[in-house]
C-alpha cells in the first residue's frame, strides 16, 4: 500500500477547471485500486505557522501499489482531461510513502 499527499496550488481563477478535472480523475482511482482518504480545503484559520504559500487543497490519496498508482497516471481517459489540469493547477508539491 503507497500513500500519498499532495498540497495543491491553483491559477487564480481556474477553481471551476480544477473542480471539472478533480470530479472525473477521484472516481476513476478506484479502478485503479486507489482511495480518497481526505480531501481538504483549508481555510486561512488552519494554518497555525508556516513560510510558504497556503495550498488551495491538500489530498491524501492511496493505492494498493506503486503499479496502480502508475496505470492510473497512464488512464487513457484521464490523459484526455490532463489540459484542464494543466490550465487550472499552477503547481503540487507531492509526497509518497507507507503507513507507519
Amino acid at each position: 500500500m503507497i500513500y500519498i499527499t499532495q498540497l495543491i496550488y491553483i491559477q487564480e481563477g481556474q477553481e471551476e477547471v480544477f473542480h471539472e478535472f478533480e470530479s472525473f480523475a477521484i472516481p476513476l482511482m478506484e479502478k485503479y485500486n486507489g482511495k480518497l482518504i481526505q480531501r481538504i480545503r483549508p481555510d486561512q484559520t488552519a494554518f497555525i505557522a508556516g513560510e510558504e504559500e497556503k495550498p488551495y487543497e491538500i489530498h491524501i490519496v492511496s493505492f494498493d501499489s506503486q503499479s496502480d498508482f502508475d496505470q492510473f497516471k497512464m488512464d487513457e481517459d484521464r490523459k484526455k482531461l490532463i489540459p484542464l489540469k494543466e490550465q487550472s493547477v499552477r503547481s503540487i508539491f507531492m509526497f509518497q510513502g507507507t503507513k507507519i
